[in-house]
């Protein structure tokens, strides 16, 4: 009755519960798909670009103790060699809920703070999900993939945005793809005094074939196999660029001769991988959301990141994987709601047979969505 008797008031009312819907629509927090418990971590090790690959093994080992001695953790099983020289993969299984007491979530947060006092080495935590968006391998569930037409405008920038980003509370396991930091020896020649030496390029070249190519050198047969004879030095002589120092070369004149004589040694830093999209030189920094942060609130504070570092408009910065596919499902959802609300009118409309009756239903959806 007293709506009745006040229909001015009341309208506005409406407008204001409808405007408050828009309000909250565009300032609460959103996500995307809800993270699952599936029970299963994935792990990815990234050290440092210059470590060795016994080294590396040794960082796992260190690694899968630690995570072995989570009360949550049920089998933890690991390997390295495949892919880049500094990066392992560990593949964790845990108990049942019932028995962990711990959120996978949880799991993860009180295993980040053990696993960052291993110098030289990170290990990223990402539970596994049943639905994953984009195919780009990362060290995080979500990706930021910076572009740049100029390969050294990108490896100044990149690291830059990376120190922004880490500093944002919204981000955690910030890391990147970047690896330019590699160690690489280069062996610089004289020809000419090679030449002088009694050397030309092609016994230069034999002898590190045979010391360093596993070159096939011979096959030895027998009624039931055959076993290929390789040619190299003993593994004890392949751990360090030192062994160079020790070669010697067979003249033209038969006599022996140092490799210093004739050449140097250099070690210098190289990319381990240049990594493309669309054709031009790109780096992914990967992230992860702490417990009680969604993706919206990620996505809007690096947004802002971006901008008070005054990135130039050569380098580009875009959301990859769930994180591209969150944004672009924001995109279309004033639409998709508009579509219902029409959709909905329509079938009501035919239902009640009237114009009016629809409108009447529909307007309690405003009140719906703030106590919602």
């Amino acid at each position: 009755a007293w709506a009745l008797r006040h229909q001015p008031v009341t309208l506005l009312v409406l407008l204001g519960v409808v405007a408050l819907n828009v309000y909250l629509y565009g300032t609460i927090a959103k996500g995307f798909f809800p993270q699952q418990d599936t029970g299963r971590l994935i792990g990815f090790i990234q050290a440092d670009q210059s470590i060795s690959f016994q080294a590396m093994q040794q960082k796992l080992n260190a690694f899968m103790t630690i995570v072995r001695g989570d009360p949550a953790m049920e089998n933890v099983n690991g390997f390295t060699g495949g892919g880049q020289r500094n990066t392992a993969i560990m593949f964790m299984s845990l108990k049942p809920l019932a028995e962990r007491k711990a959120s996978i979530d949880q799991v993860v947060a009180r295993l980040r703070g053990k696993l960052a006092k291993e110098p030289g080495a990170n290990l990223f935590l990402v539970p596994v999900q049943d639905i994953r968006i984009g195919g780009r391998p990362s060290n995080a569930a979500y990706q930021y993939t910076l572009q740049a037409d100029d390969l050294d405008e990108l490896r100044t920038w990149e690291p830059r945005v990376r120190r922004a980003l880490s500093s944002l509370p919204q981000l955690v396991d910030v890391n990147t793809d970047q690896q330019d930091k590699g160690l690489q020896t280069s062996l610089v020649i004289d020809r000419d005094a090679a030449w002088r030496l009694g050397l030309n390029m092609r016994t230069i070249d034999t002898t590190l074939n045979n010391a360093f190519g596993q070159r096939q050198v011979s096959v030895i047969y027998n009624p039931l196999n055959q076993y290929r004879v390789v040619m190299e030095l003993a593994p004890q002589f392949l751990q360090s660029p030192s062994t160079l120092h020790d070669l010697m070369f067979t003249s033209s004149s038969g006599g022996q001769v140092p490799l210093s004589a004739f050449a140097r040694i250099e070690t210098t830093s190289t990319p381990l991988a240049v990594n493309h999209q669309s054709g031009t030189p790109a780096s992914t920094i990967s992230f992860n959301l702490p417990i009680g942060t969604s993706l919206s609130q990620a996505t809007a504070a690096i947004d802002g990141a971006m901008q008070q570092l005054g990135v130039p408009v050569s380098v580009r910065g875009t959301f990859a994987g769930t994180a591209r596919a969150f944004q672009d499902s924001l995109a279309s959802q004033p639409l998709l709601i508009l579509a219902a609300l029409a959709t909905i009118y329509i079938v009501l409309g035919m239902l009640y047979e009237s114009l009016v009756h629809p409108i009447t239903i529909l307007s309690t959806l405003p009140s719906a969505g703030v106590g919602a």
